[in-house]
C-alpha cells in the first residue's frame, strides 16, 4: 500500500488560515488548492472554522470552487452538528467526509452517517481511541478512518492517519511502517513550498512505498538524436491543448521524474531548464509516454500561466491552413453548447427562445425539462431510435439551460459522475 502525504486547509469566512486558532494572515483557499494539487501532496483535508450560517455557506461555496477545479481526493469536515452538514459536504464535492468522534454522543449520528452516505464515505477523528471501545471501531474498520497525533499502536484494528509536528524522516518512516497506517497530515504539508517528491523519495530509501514518478522505460531504451536529445511535445492535461515543444536529454529526464517539474535541455544556452522558475510558469508533471519508435516524448502536464515566452497559454498559435469539419467530440459540443446558454444568458439577444426561457424563470425552465422528460418516454416507447435522438437532445438542452440557471458546469457533473 502506498503511503500518503496529506494536506490540509483550514477555511475562515471563504480563505485558507493557518489553524483552527489562528486565522491571521488569510490567503486565497482556491489558489493555495491549486498549487496543492500540483506539488505533490496525495490528498486534501478541508476543515470549515465557521461558527455562524452564513459563514458555512460561504465555506461551502468555497469547497465547491476548490472542488471542481482540483485532482486531489477532498476529505471535508468541521462544523457538522446534523446529518445534513455531511450531505452538504458531499454536495460541495468533497469524496469523504470526516467526523468528529471525540465525543460519545457523536456515536449514533456515525453510525447513521455510515448508513445513510455508505461508510467507505465516512472517516472518524478522534483524541483518544478508548473513547470508543473496541468492539465499535472494529465493527466499522471497513470504512472509518482514524486521526490521531498518538495512536500508532498496532492493537488497534483500523487505519488510520497520523498528525506529526516535524518532517523528521526517521520518526515519519516509524510512523508509516505500521500496516495500518494510510499516511501523514501536519502542517509543514500545508505549504505547496515544501518539496514533497524529496520526502517521499526518502521515504522510499526507507522502505515505505509512496506515490513517486517511477519510470517504466528507462532512458537507455528511448531512441536520442545525434546531439544525445529526444523531442518533447507538452500536452495540458485538462484541455488537451498542445502547448509546446521542447528537447530532453538523460539529465533533464532524469531530473523530470525526481521533482515532478518539466525540465529541458536548453540548446541554445546549453543547460538544463526547469519550465517556469523564473517566470512563474510551472508545468507539473502528470504523465510521460514515449512513442511507438521510443524516439519521441509526450508529457501531458498541469500547467501554471502560459505555456509560450510570448505570453500565449500554446506555442501553437500561427495558423496555416484550417479546413472547416464538424465537432464530433461530445464534450467538446456540450461543453459549446453550454458556452452559447451562458453567453445568452449575460447577453441576451432579442428572439432568442434561450433567453425567453431565462426571462421566464425557474418555474418555467423546470416546466419544460419535466414536458422533454415525459417526450422522452414517449419515443422510448415507439420503434424509431431517430425519435430518441431528437428528444433526447431536446432535454439535454433544457437541463443545460437549468445548470446555467443554477451555476452549475459540466465540470461539476462530469466529477459527480467519476466518483460513482
Amino acid at each position: 500500500m502506498k503511503k500518503e502525504l496529506i494536506s490540509t486547509i483550514y477555511l475562515h469566512n471563504g480563505f485558507a488560515v493557518k489553524g483552527p486558532s489562528d486565522f491571521s494572515s488569510p490567503i486565497d483557499a482556491y489558489e493555495l488548492s491549486i498549487k496543492l494539487n500540483d506539488c505533490g501532496a496525495d490528498r486534501l483535508i478541508i476543515f470549515d472554522l465557521s461558527s455562524e450560517d452564513n459563514e458555512h455557506e460561504t465555506n461551502l461555496l468555497k469547497i465547491r470552487e476548490i472542488s471542481s477545479k482540483i485532482d486531489l481526493e477532498i476529505i471535508g469536515g468541521g462544523n457538522i452538528k446534523r446529518l445534513e452538514d455531511v450531505k452538504k459536504l458531499l454536495y460541495a464535492g468533497c469524496d469523504k467526509v470526516i467526523m468528529n468522534g471525540s465525543k460519545p454522543e457523536f456515536e449514533e449520528k456515525l453510525l447513521e452517517a455510515s448508513k445513510r452516505f455508505g461508510k467507505e464515505n465516512i472517516y472518524v477523528s478522534v483524541n483518544d481511541a478508548s473513547l470508543f471501545g473496541k468492539e465499535y471501531i472494529k465493527e466499522n474498520s471497513n470504512g472509518f478512518f482514524i486521526m490521531n497525533e498518538k495512536l500508532v499502536n498496532d492493537t488497534l484494528d483500523v487505519p488510520f492517519i497520523t498528525v506529526v509536528s516535524s518532517n523528521e524522516l526517521e520518526k515519519i518512516s516509524n510512523l508509516l511502517s505500521n500496516e495500518k497506517a494510510i499516511g501523514i497530515s501536519g502542517d509543514f504539508l500545508n505549504d505547496p513550498s515544501f518539496d514533497f517528491y524529496a520526502l517521499k523519495r526518502a521515504l522510499k530509501k526507507n522502505g515505505i512505498d509512496t506515490d513517486t514518478f517511477d519510470a517504466k522505460l528507462k532512458w537507455s531504451e528511448l531512441k536520442t538524436n545525434s546531439d544525445g536529445l529526444i523531442p518533447c511535445v507538452v500536452q495540458d492535461i485538462k484541455t488537451d491543448e498542445v502547448l509546446m515543444l521542447a528537447y530532453m536529454n538523460e539529465e533533464s529526464f532524469n531530473k523530470t521524474l525526481e521533482t515532478g517539474l518539466m525540465t529541458y535541455w536548453s540548446r541554445s544556452r546549453q543547460e538544463l531548464w526547469t519550465k517556469g522558475l523564473t517566470s512563474g510558469h510551472i508545468q507539473y508533471v502528470k504523465s510521460l509516454t514515449a512513442d511507438c519508435d521510443f524516439d519521441t516524448i509526450l508529457a501531458k502536464v498541469s500547467q501554471v500561466g502560459a505555456a509560450c515566452h510570448t505570453g500565449a497559454h500554446s506555442c501553437f498559435f500561427n495558423e496555416i491552413a484550417k479546413k472547416e469539419v464538424k465537432n464530433k467530440n461530445p464534450l467538446e459540443i456540450f461543453e459549446d453548447v453550454y458556452g452559447v446558454i451562458m453567453d445568452r444568458k449575460e447577453h441576451p439577444k432579442e428572439g432568442s427562445y434561450t433567453n425567453y426561457l431565462f426571462d421566464k424563470g425557474l418555474d418555467k425552465i423546470l416546466k419544460k425539462v419535466g414536458e422533454e422528460c415525459t417526450e422522452l418516454v414517449v419515443a422510448a416507447k415507439n420503434t424509431e431510435p431517430q425519435e430518441i435522438v431528437y428528444e433526447e437532445s431536446d432535454l439535454l438542452y433544457h437541463v443545460m439551460v437549468l445548470m446555467a440557471e443554477k451555476g452549475i458546469t459540466w465540470n461539476d457533473i462530469t466529477r459527480e459522475l467519476a466518483k460513482r
